[in-house]
């Protein structure tokens, strides 16, 4: 028997908000290279914003289909150097955590919205994801 999708939105919410998938960024107590390279599969907050923009870009058609992932790591790329140059947005955490369920939610409901916003708000949230490494980064050095 399937849950309700309501059940499972509801539940996909209420794991985004458990204090675990804040424990990618600094202050907890890992660093190095094996840190940083195991962080984006071992991180749940990036490893589920990633999946759900491979399923997500995988509901596309066209050209959406590989730009969605681009544009996320180009977002990434972009935010991670303001990140370095020591430029942060307000709830930046907050952000993440809300692109992990707003990915999710847009999974979920297989939407299809203009390329052009598809692409802007999968460039947005790869841009928090990326700033929060940038942040981060300096201060584990």
């Amino acid at each position: 028997m399937q849950p309700t999708r309501s059940i499972r939105l509801s539940l996909g919410a209420a794991l985004c908000l458990l204090p675990l998938f804040a424990f990618a960024h600094p202050g907890h107590g890992e660093s190095g290279l094996l840190a940083g390279v195991g962080h984006p599969l071992g991180g749940m907050d990036h490893l589920l914003a990633m999946f759900a923009v491979g399923l997500w870009a995988a509901q596309q058609s066209g050209r959406a289909c590989w730009l969605l992932p681009v544009i996320f790591v180009g977002g990434m790329l972009f935010g991670g150097l303001l990140g370095f140059d020591g430029i942060a947005i307000a709830y930046l955490e907050t952000g993440i955590a809300a692109s992990v369920l707003a990915l999710g939610l847009l999974v979920a409901a297989a939407a299809r919205p203009p390329v052009a916003l598809a692409l802007g708000i999968t460039g947005l949230f790869g841009l928090a994801h990326g700033m929060a490494h940038g942040l981060e980064l300096p201060e584990m050095s």
